[in-house]
Order: C-alpha cells, then structure tokens, then sequence
C-alpha cells in the first residue's frame, strides 16, 4: 500500500499543482483514469446544485460590425466536480475537455481558486 510520499504527483500537461486532498473518483482528471485534451477556459462557478456536477460561465466581447461596437456575451459549460476540489458557487475554476462523461458533460474541473469574486 503507498503512502503520501511514495505517492508520485501526477501531471495532466497544464502546468496545475496537484490538490491536497485525494479522491477515488475515475471522473478525477488527478486521481482517476480521465485524460484531458482539447480546450482549457477559466470560469466563475454560477450553479453547484447537482452531485459532482457544476455549471460554469465566462464572458467575452463579440463585434458587431453593422454598429461598429462590442456587444457583451456569456458561455456556460457543465463540468464534472471531483470530490478532491469541492468547487462552490462564486469560485474561479479551471475546466479542461475531456471525453463525454454524460449527455450535456464534456468538461472536468482542474483547479479552483476559493472566493475570487
């Protein structure tokens, strides 16, 4: 059986510190078998209702050529929470693609910051 120091840290390839605690989560990109790949965005956590679920959203500007200014836009993704990050409503987080876990879910929580509002 491994302790925490035979433990050796995992990299997933983003340049992320591994979380302190540990889970037995397989959807875990740190701890399970998940891979990720493609895309990678920084987002607020607006929802954390469901189990191990969490919907993020970021904003960005998008160019309206007929009026010749910016208007304001939002996406919002669902994620998979592992239980080793708890992410909560408010939290800045990290979300990397992944391979479909569910219907709607694509995308894996990588790292959170606490309370960045």
């Amino acid at each position: 059986m491994k302790t925490e120091k035979d433990r050796k840290e995992k990299n997933i390839g983003l340049g992320l510190s591994e979380p302190k605690e540990s889970c037995e989560d397989p959807k875990c990109a740190w701890h399970g078998k998940l891979s990720v790949r493609g895309r990678v965005f920084k987002g607020m956590v607006k929802s954390a209702k469901s189990r191990n679920t969490v919907v993020v959203e970021w904003g960005y500007h998008r160019f309206v050529k007929k009026y010749e200014r910016f208007e304001r836009r939002k996406s919002r993704v669902v994620a998979h929470n592992p239980p080793c990050l708890k992410a909560r409503e408010g939290d800045r987080v990290v979300i990397a693609e992944t391979r479909p876990l569910s219907k709607t879910k694509n995308f894996v929580v990588v790292n959170v910051e606490r309370g960045a509002k």
